[in-house]
């Protein structure tokens, strides 16, 4: 596509005056046909030789709207349009096409048909309106174009002007790419990130369309100067570890002295997070001793309460809490024998499962809420390799410390040096969100998650979900995210649970899911003025999420260096004082 295409001369993006001279006006692209398919829909008929109305393209024709102006001339909008869809007005007749080796533009000149000069084309626009900067949205004026209206093509900086609700490098902005219909970097899309923060993000995308790498690029622009954000991504599956490359890249520092800043990466391991054993709940350890028996969940709830009340709220020991579980089993009873098997098998399991081979459940250490949210620092928790559950525990447990932080601090309940004061907003990545709230599952991280996406706005907890499959996610829980990056889906059933769980999102846009490529995304809700088609940028840091080349690596097996290192390394085994080699070439 050429850089400026037909009817794009016009930048300025303020409303047009009417009669102004000929020279200034942009050329138009079609002339209107009618209404659509729908009230607020349009056709236009246009040539199109440049191929520069693609579907997702953007177009507008003017209306004048409001009281005259002195001099009798009344200001004119540019009432923007998305095209639905492109259809052919004249095609070949089916004896044009009857033999296959014989081109139909032949047969069409021997009979004296310029196919070239007649070709045209209809095209469906859906209205979006005029940009209204006091309002800061899209006003729809009720009007569409009278037929033989002009139409023409929406110039970029327009589009980079109003598609957009911030502007690339501005504080609170976050740049993740360019319109898809346009060159690339030709209209930039920008995120604002406040509108990211308070109304939640959901990314949606089949396995390889790039969804880590579109969340990677977001932090990178949460971390950049001009936003200084706080925020930590749990990581199932180690993908965000090169994320600490952001301390290495210039883009990332600025200022000097006192002012200086530099973004910081913080990454746990699996054996550096830490769950202290008291901020467990009562649900929490029935979740992680599963198949008890009645009689046995009966004892917990009752040693759980003895133990709360007697701590005060202060910390508490597993050793305390089995000690509590026999106390209650032998005032239970008038035979103490009767409850035995039972307290001796729910201790047994109490210890086993928080006290042998485990690594996450401790006494005393837990993660300091101070250490992992601060601003200008992305902290990634790695839990790959912690069981399924402990995973869900431990986001519970620091969902819940967040929230209660958050809202004692915002209503004064604590202060400056208070293990639980944290006196600015946080941002909380979650990769795998079908994981941690699955449709029609009962996991201990789904009600907490409920909470915060219903109420975190109002204490400044953002929650941002990634899944690969919306249709294993909870619908209300993906309803809450208000600003959405859906990226190519495949999957019918997954298809329907977004457009069933989306409403910022117009069919017509979703109809394009199937026919993204790796690195394209639908982009809509409360962080842009109006959904959009974009091109994810390239990232800064390295990528960590890539698939296993296998083929490359059977290959590398076989090579001479390979080998020869297979010998070196062959383990040798001693039997009688001779040497045996376990390794055979």
């Amino acid at each position: 596509m050429p850089e400026r295409p037909e009817g794009s001369r016009s930048t300025s993006a303020q409303p047009l005056a009417a009669g102004r001279p000929a020279q200034e006006r942009p050329r138009p692209v079609g002339i209107t046909k009618g209404p659509g398919e729908q009230i607020h829909q349009y056709t236009f008929i246009s040539r199109d030789r440049e191929q520069a109305l693609k579907n997702g393209e953007y177009v507008y024709y003017e209306l004048a709207l409001g009281s005259a102006e002195p001099g009798g001339s009344n200001p004119t909008r540019q009432i923007l349009g998305r095209i639905l869809k492109r259809v052919p007005v004249q095609l070949y007749p089916d004896t044009f096409l009857a033999e296959p080796e014989i081109p139909p533009s032949q047969v069409a000149a021997m009979v004296g048909y310029d196919d070239a000069a007649n070709e045209l084309f209809e095209l469906h626009v859906a209205i979006m309106g005029y940009y209204d900067e006091a309002l800061g949205s899209f006003v729809n004026p009720w009007i569409p174009p009278p037929s033989g209206r002009p139409i023409y093509l929406a110039d970029n900086a327009l589009l980079a002007r109003v598609l957009s609700k911030r502007q690339g490098g501005a504080v609170g902005a976050a740049q993740i790419g360019s319109l898809l219909t346009r060159q690339d970097g030709a209209v930039p899309i920008v995120l604002d990130v406040k509108e990211l923060v308070s109304t939640h993000l959901a990314i949606i995308a089949s396995t390889g369309s790039g969804k880590s790498y579109l969340a990677s690029v977001i932090i990178e622009e949460l971390m950049r100067p001009y936003n200084k954000a706080c925020v930590l991504i749990v990581d199932p599956h180690g993908e965000y570890s090169t994320l600490d490359q952001i301390a290495n890249l210039p883009e990332f520092h600025t200022g000097n002295g006192r002012n200086a800043y530099q973004a910081r990466v913080q990454v746990y391991r699996h054996d550096q997070v830490k769950v202290r054993i008291s901020s467990l709940t009562l649900g929490d350890l029935r979740y992680l001793l599963p198949d008890l028996s009645e009689k046995q969940h009966y004892l917990l709830g009752r040693a759980y309460s003895r133990l709360m009340r007697s701590s005060k709220g202060q910390p508490w020991k597993i050793q305390e809490l089995a000690d509590a579980v026999v106390e209650v089993g032998k005032e239970d009873t008038e035979d103490e024998q009767d409850n035995s098997s039972t307290v001796g098998a729910l201790r047994w399991r109490i210890n086993s499962r928080f006290k042998e081979n485990n690594f996450v459940f401790d006494d005393f250490q837990h993660l300091d809420l101070r250490e992992i949210f601060r601003p200008g620092q992305c902290t990634v928790l790695q839990l790959n390799e912690i069981d399924d559950r402990d995973q869900q525990v431990i986001v519970a447990t620091l969902l819940r410390r967040l929230n209660k932080a958050r809202m004692d601090t915002e209503r004064g309940k604590v202060h400056a040096g208070d293990e639980s004061h944290l006196p600015y907003p946080a941002f909380l990545l979650l990769e795998e969100a079908h994981h941690f709230a699955p449709a029609g599952g009962d996991v201990i991280t789904t009600g907490i998650l409920k909470q915060i996406l219903a109420e975190g706005r109002k204490f400044g907890i953002g929650v941002g979900l990634i899944s690969q499959r919306p249709g294993k996610l909870d619908a209300d829980v993906l309803s809450q995210c208000l600003t959405q990056c859906i990226m190519r889906i495949v999957n019918e059933v997954d298809q329907h649970s977004v457009a069933t769980a989306i409403e910022g999102v117009g069919r017509d846009l979703l109809g394009n899911l199937p026919a993204l490529s790796k690195g394209q995304v639908i982009v809509a809700g409360g962080a842009v003025n109006t959904p959009v088609l974009c091109r994810v940028r390239s990232r800064l840091t390295p990528h960590g999420g890539e698939s296993k080349d296998a083929p490359e690596l059977w290959q590398q097996h076989f090579s001479d260096s390979s080998q020869e290192a297979r010998r070196r390394d062959a383990a040798i085994l001693y039997t009688d004082d001779k040497p045996f080699s376990i390794y055979k070439s």
